[in-house]
């Protein structure tokens, strides 16, 4: 029933306007319509996929991923241009994944997580 829809993703944070510095600034996401959804509620795109960050006591308590981008072959390239951007990057131990600079990478994919100011983690897939 829902295989031919595209799904939102949905963090929360407990600041509108941090959450929309790193959101924008950070990650280089283009802000929709304000007023498109409703008070509170950041909207961005994100190629096909839209992005909704909303205002909650309960930001960052969330500890696994929440978002992640497969940018295939240009990983490298969008984890050094983040980090320029003042991105930080979290470093896990993983069995089968060795860490190069900032990139867990194992036999099939490499991943970069970061986290937003409210805690909220992302990743960067990669090939």
């Amino acid at each position: 029933m829902l295989s031919h829809v595209d799904a939102i993703a949905t963090v929360a944070t407990r600041d509108l306007a941090r959450a929309r510095e790193f959101y924008t600034n950070v990650l280089g996401l283009e802000e929709e319509d304000a007023g498109a959804t409703c008070p509170g509620v950041l909207t961005y795109r994100s190629g096909n996929s839209r992005i909704f960050v909303y205002q909650s006591e309960y930001a960052g308590s969330n500890q696994a991923t929440a978002i992640n981008w497969d940018v295939g072959l240009e990983i490298r390239t969008v984890v050094d241009t983040l980090k320029a951007k003042g991105a930080r990057f979290e470093q896990y131990q993983m069995a089968g994944m060795r860490l190069e600079d900032d990139i867990h990478v194992g036999e099939q994919m490499k991943v970069a997580w970061l986290k937003d100011p409210d805690g909220n983690i992302l990743s960067i897939i990669g090939k």
